[in-house]
């Protein structure tokens, strides 16, 4: 594995712009960038339905991937976003022999949502291509708030914690 390649989270699946274009964001929680790739509708709805855990009836093109890889034996140990070409993200998908398969970025992506393997992205593809992330990102949101419920006692919502209460007015009031 490339120690230099820097893991991306993946957010998910938006439209936007005046084109309504389908932009798949990724997330660099260490260095906060933003990495924003443009894919097609049905790219963007494949990795939206992995990314949610959404099964199909019947398997989808990266569903039935991941059961082939599966039967064979193989596993997916992390995708690369490896180089941007011309305005085009390439990617690779990485199994755990060592064995590299050249890849759209979509569709290594994709694959990554369904298995939860990580996404990895060559640092002059960020450099290129990434947008930097000001405030507090969604993962620091959620840190927050796992910090607030650690912390959190029910004396800190007022009221005894066995006080019976109406369900209109709440607890302690009229």
């Amino acid at each position: 594995m490339d120690t230099s390649l820097v893991e991306l989270d993946v957010l998910g699946v938006r439209r936007q712009g005046e084109q309504d274009e389908v932009v798949v964001l990724l997330l660099d929680l260490v260095g906060r960038r933003l990495l924003p790739i443009v894919v097609g509708p049905s790219e963007g709805s494949a990795i939206a339905v992995g990314h949610a855990g959404i099964q199909a009836p019947r398997p989808m093109t990266h569903d039935l991937l991941v059961a082939v890889l599966a039967a064979c034996g193989g596993v997916v140990t992390q995708v690369e976003v490896t180089e941007l070409t011309d305005g085009v993200f390439h990617a690779a998908v990485v199994l755990d022999g060592g064995s590299r398969v050249d890849a759209r970025a979509s569709d290594a992506i994709a694959l990554a949502v369904r298995i939860g393997c990580p996404v990895m992205c060559a640092p002059d593809v960020l450099e290129a291509a990434s947008l930097p992330v000001e405030g507090e990102t969604p993962a620091d949101e959620v840190a927050r708030f796992r910090v607030f419920l650690d912390t959190v006692s029910p004396e800190d919502f007022g009221g005894d914690p066995g006080e019976e209460h109406d369900a209109e007015t709440g607890p302690g009031e009229p």
